[in-house]
């Protein structure tokens, strides 16, 4: 039986508001984290135009994210692990009346075969994937796997300075820009109430060879 979840409502600009359901138990994919409201509310300011556009998020949790740009009018696949796919399914369903483009769940592994995802989305949505150092190399590779010249891809995570993530997140974007280049998107362009000093949204590109 599927736990019980509780519903986190997003606010949207244009009309009634995201329900999310979340699950109390069942490690991180499971509430929507700070960085995925910050990203959501970035993609409703309008910076980047959604309509019609190819996107893929990856560790989507509960979609929160992905959802939002759906409701954009973006063609949108949530990606995360086979266990999160039930939630996705679940968050799909219950706002699907306020989606104007389209959105499906599917699973990805990082670092493992990426051939249905092609030809290259336009978007990639990514909020707060950088965690497990053992993650980062496979995290890379999907990213280098998935983006086309044209792909622009958002990161938005949180900066936390416990333990070993500063390493890590240090680690990540020195690897990063290998291939990509890497601009951050200012505070002032984040949405208005949706926006932390300790919360970054970088535009991610790859390199031109």
């Amino acid at each position: 039986a599927a736990m019980a979840g509780f519903v986190r409502e997003l606010e949207r600009r244009g009309g009634p508001a995201l329900r999310l359901e979340q699950r109390a138990a069942g490690g991180v994919g499971c509430v929507v984290w700070d960085a995925a409201l910050v990203l959501a509310k970035f993609l409703e300011t309008g910076a980047c135009p959604l309509a019609r556009r190819h996107v893929l998020e990856l560790g989507a949790g509960t979609g929160a994210v992905g959802i939002m740009a759906a409701t954009l009018g973006a063609n949108v696949t949530v990606t995360d692990l086979e266990e999160l796919q039930e939630l996705l399914m679940v968050n799909i369903e219950n706002n699907k009346h306020l989606v104007t483009g389209a959105v499906r769940a599917k699973v990805l592994k990082w670092g493992e075969d990426v051939t249905e995802f092609q030809p290259p989305p336009d978007y990639i949505l990514m909020a707060d994937c950088i965690y497990y150092e053992e993650s980062l190399e496979p995290l890379l590779k999907t990213l280098k796997d998935l983006t086309g010249p044209d792909t622009c891809v958002l990161c938005c995570y949180e900066q936390r300075t416990m333990g070993k993530n500063p390493e890590i997140e240090r680690k990540y974007f020195e690897l990063l820009q290998a291939d990509f280049e890497l601009e951050k998107i200012p505070l002032d362009k984040h949405d208005e109430e949706y926006r932390s000093e300790d919360i970054h949204i970088v535009n991610i590109h790859r390199k031109q060879t």
